[in-house]
Order: structure tokens, then sequence, then C-alpha cells
């Protein structure tokens, strides 16, 4: 539940997903009142968990919704990808990188009404 503001609250990460080769994402926001802006980050680590880059942000305002990404480690990166951490634009994606675990980092701006509720879910393949 998300009710307070946060700034990057890190959520426990899933692990043991050695040989990843492609997730589809479904972020869900569900507001109940008050509150301005609310942003969830999904992060790929290939180090272990020692660093963490961004590969999907949904950026939600103060109206319920969803938003779904489909990634795969196996798209071919012909251009470098510079990690970012908690920083990738609303409502972006990063293909063509997957690592061995995932998690969610979220950031909220304002006061949400009790009940208000920010959830993941991942289908792994």
């Amino acid at each position: 539940m998300i009710t307070t503001a946060v700034t990057a609250l890190v959520l426990t990460p899933v692990v043991d997903l050695d040989g990843l080769t492609a997730i589809t994402l479904q972020v869900r926001f569900a507001p109940v009142s008050g509150g301005t802006t609310c942003k969830a980050w999904v992060q790929t680590s290939l180090d272990q968990g020692q660093t963490w880059a961004d590969i999907f942000c949904a950026a939600f305002t103060t109206a319920a919704g969803f938003k779904i990404v489909n990634l795969s480690g196996l798209t071919p990166r012909t251009t470098v990808l510079t990690p970012t951490d908690a920083s990738l634009a609303d409502d972006t994606a990063e293909d063509g990188v997957l690592g061995d675990r995932l998690r969610l980092k979220i950031t909220s701006a304002g006061t949400f009404g009790s009940g208000s509720v920010l959830s993941a879910r991942v289908a792994c393949r």
C-alpha cells in the first residue's frame, strides 16, 4: 500500500531467474484519494544484486490504471546501454537486457488515501 510519500523505496527482489529470456510486466496503480504522482521502476541486475539497472518505468498521477510491457533478453542491442537507477524516463522501457533477478523501486509524491495500492506482476519465460 502507498499512503505516504516515499523516495526510492526498494521491494524485495525476485531472484534465481537464471536463463530468463523474456518477461511480460504489468504495473497497476489504484489510488483512493489525494496524492500527486507515483512511479515504479522495474530493475534487473547482472551482478547478483550489486548494481541495478532500470528496464521499465511506469508513471501514474491521481488516476487508477495499469501499464504493460513485454521485454526480451534476446533482442540485440547495437548501442551500449548506460544503466540508470530510478531515472529512466516515464513510461519507457529498455529492451535487450535481463539479468538473473528483478526488483521494484517506488517513488511517490503527496499523501494518498488509505487503501491506495501499487502492484506489479511478471510472467517469466
